[in-house]
């Protein structure tokens, strides 16, 4: 079941995303709070539940939010409609089951709801991350650049796909 998230959850994709540090980034209860805010109006923020518990979530942000990240900034320059995945985590536990798969669905459905045109992500290419690039070439996904990030510790390939 995907649905929107609430506070109750928070603990959950606290949890979550301290396992995939090494692929997201950290955030505290704080940075938490503000993604849900810059979300709830006009963005997406969903969890997958399996058995009763926050199995994934996902956040993503459309155009226009006053967002301070790289990432969203090089989109904003270059499309004026998309919505941007900030991050998705997926316990480790439920590999394999395609939760990913179905929260990207739920948000492809929403962007085309939405009349958004460009769903857009960034994946580490160093250090490397092939799950994610095969994961994202599945659905569309195609490199439109590069750019280094944390003073040259990791490059990320920016990502679109159009709906």
């Amino acid at each position: 079941m995907i649905r929107d998230a609430t506070v109750r959850d928070f603990p959950r994709i606290l949890a979550l995303n301290g396992t995939e540090v090494h692929a997201t980034s950290k955030m505290d209860l704080a940075r938490l709070n503000f993604l849900d805010q810059l979300t709830r109006s006009t963005g997406y923020h969903r969890v997958a539940i399996v058995d009763d518990q926050v199995a994934a979530f996902m956040f993503a942000m459309r155009a226009g939010v006053q967002y301070i990240n790289p990432n969203f900034s090089w989109f904003s320059e270059r499309f004026d409609n998309f919505i941007y995945i900030d991050r998705i985590v997926v316990d480790a536990r439920w590999a394999g089951r395609k939760i990913g798969s179905a929260l990207y669905r739920d948000l492809f459905d929403f962007a085309r709801t939405a009349a958004i045109s460009h769903v857009v992500c960034e994946y580490n290419v160093v250090p490397p991350n092939p799950v994610s690039q095969a994961f994202h070439a599945k659905w569309g996904f195609r490199e439109m650049d590069t750019q280094w990030l944390d003073d040259g510790a990791k490059r990320v390939s920016l990502q679109v796909a159009q709906i």
